[in-house]
């Protein structure tokens, strides 16, 4: 029978602060983030970061924002590593989060966690930079619109 120790998978927590999930370019986003349930022995590394990312049709791209590593092997962490820890960055003005019928851009702060024989765990926090509308599809018979708050009605391609 496995020891329940090796059962155990770490508690992530990563909090927004404010806990409102729509910044304005230029806002500061602020995170709190602890790791509980594991040896704090056990932790390699931690990276913290916010990255936007697309998803639908054609390729898929992913750029981060903010990025730090805290590892193990650096002294002034080792002991840390499992506490209560904080970063914070200021949004930039582009790209806005966008929920469209092709294209969708997301937000999201991310913590991964390193631990031995190479496991990682991920915790992603979504959020939205600015305020776009979604566009709105509409079917009229064989035909499609697509509604923008922009742009009116377009036939869909």
């Amino acid at each position: 029978m496995l020891s329940p120790r090796l059962l155990r998978e770490p508690l992530i927590s990563l909090v927004l602060k404010p806990r409102e999930r729509v910044y304005a370019p230029g806002d500061t986003l602020t995170a709190e983030h602890q790791i509980d349930a594991v040896d704090p022995a056990q932790i390699r590394a931690i990276e913290v970061s916010v990255l936007w990312y697309t998803e639908g049709k054609g390729e898929e791209d992913l750029a981060v924002h903010f990025f730090n590593r805290l590892s193990a092997e650096d002294e002034a962490n080792y002991h840390n590593l499992h506490q209560l820890g904080h970063f914070s960055t200021t949004l930039p003005n582009s790209p806005l989060s966008y929920e469209g019928v092709n294209l969708k851009i997301r937000w999201c702060a991310r913590l991964r966690l390193f631990m031995p024989q190479g496991k990682k765990f991920v915790a992603d926090v979504p959020f939205r930079l600015g305020d776009i509308p979604s566009p709105k599809v509409y079917e009229h018979g064989s035909e499609q619109h697509v509604e923008t708050p922009v742009a009116g009605k377009i036939p869909a391609a």
